[in-house]
């Protein structure tokens, strides 16, 4: 299962598939019209990290599983998406089920690429998505307050949410993401269920052409970066087509490719590192002969609970954590050089598990 789950939305002819195809080295068809991602392409994109590489040298373990960040391609929303328009509510739900979402916003000229509009605006264009989503969350929060008025007249613990829902009703009136909601920690328990599309964090991809390498910066890209700003929202810009190229070479001649155009790592990695930061999840690893592993937790998740990634039974009959950093690793040796130096500690079931930290979990 993924670690992480992105949807990639945007307007038709933005790049979205042309993105896709490049992340998963999975071909979506990617054409010069509108609709051409009927449904909505799903990839897992490993992410890459050297340090799998030199634990699994260490143990000498048969395969190196990695973290994943799974993306789902979402066709193109356009005005009136929210009231069925071009492929309207099917894709509103698939945003749904995404953990964060992943925003592309064109910032290239290109004459043989019609933009669906008829001229390149980035914030007009970040907008007219968020404008779709924050009416979506407006119909799903007003259908909720109708439930909630009749419910609460025979449940009075229901009025904090009743309370909720007008707040939540009036500030998408004003077309503000919840996102930006000033909600306590009740309240954020109390809003979760309603899966509200605006809820979700996001990360804006400036997608440019092979004009603005390697810098990526132009113009546009600065719009957008002031507008993701604005909102508390990450942004970075990326090369679609150029990713595509990436993807079609041998992984041992990506590095000298990347180098010979002054960037130092492709945008897969720097999109994927980026989800991972938004969403707050770091990896701890695990490493043997059978296999060296990268776990998904969020940070200030507890020993006890990391043990849960791997297995339930490992959960339940937790006795303790042998850990050691993945710097103490590497600097003698492996676990048992590590222990002779003082390196492992043992940990408890409360212990705050670290990016990088090497953990065996000791179980009943």
């Amino acid at each position: 299962m993924a670690g992480l789950s992105c949807g990639i939305v945007g307007l038709p002819n933005v790049g979205k598939s042309t993105l896709f195809n490049a992340l998963t080295a999975k071909v979506a068809e990617a054409s010069n019209y509108p609709f051409c991602t009927i449904d909505p392409n799903v990839g897992v994109v490993p992410l890459e990290d050297d340090r799998l590489d030199k634990l699994s040298a260490i143990s000498g373990s048969e395969k190196i599983i990695s973290a994943t960040t799974q993306l789902v391609d979402i066709a193109g929303l356009v005005k009136g998406a929210s009231k069925g328009e071009g492929l309207g509510n099917k894709f509103l739900s698939n945003i749904r089920d995404t953990d964060a979402i992943v925003h592309l916003v064109r910032c290239f000229e290109d004459p043989n690429v019609v933009h669906v509009a008829g001229e390149i605006d980035p914030i007009d264009d970040i907008e007219v998505i968020n404008t779709e989503l924050v009416l979506a969350d407006l119909q799903t929060a007003e259908k909720a307050t109708e439930r909630l008025e009749k419910q609460s007249k025979g449940n009075k613990d229901l009025l904090p949410t009743l309370d909720l829902m007008r707040r939540a009703s009036e500030h998408l009136n004003g077309n503000e993401p919840i996102r930006i909601m000033q909600l306590t920690d009740d309240e954020k328990e109390l809003i979760r269920p309603y899966q509200f599309l605006t809820q979700k964090k996001v990360l804006y991809v400036a997608n440019v052409s092979e004009d603005s390498l390697p810098e990526m910066e132009n113009e546009y890209v600065q719009k957008v970066r002031e507008y993701a700003q604005k909102e508390g929202s990450g942004m970075l810009s990326i090369c679609a087509k150029l990713e595509e190229e990436i993807a079609q070479l041998e992984k041992e001649e990506r590095g000298d490719f990347l180098e010979s155009i002054g960037l130092t790592e492709s945008g897969l990695q720097r999109l994927a590192k980026a989800s991972f930061e938004m969403l707050g999840l770091i990896t701890y690893l695990t490493t043997g002969e059978k296999e060296t592993r990268a776990w998904t937790i969020h940070v200030g998740d507890t020993a006890v609970k990391a043990a849960g990634k791997i297995h339930g039974d490992i959960e339940k009959g937790f006795i303790r954590a042998e850990v050691v950093s993945f710097d103490d690793m590497v600097l003698h040796g492996g676990r048992v050089a590590a222990k002779e130096q003082g390196k492992l500690r043992s940990e408890g079931r409360d212990y705050v598990v670290h990016d990088g930290d090497v953990i065996l979990f000791l179980h009943n």
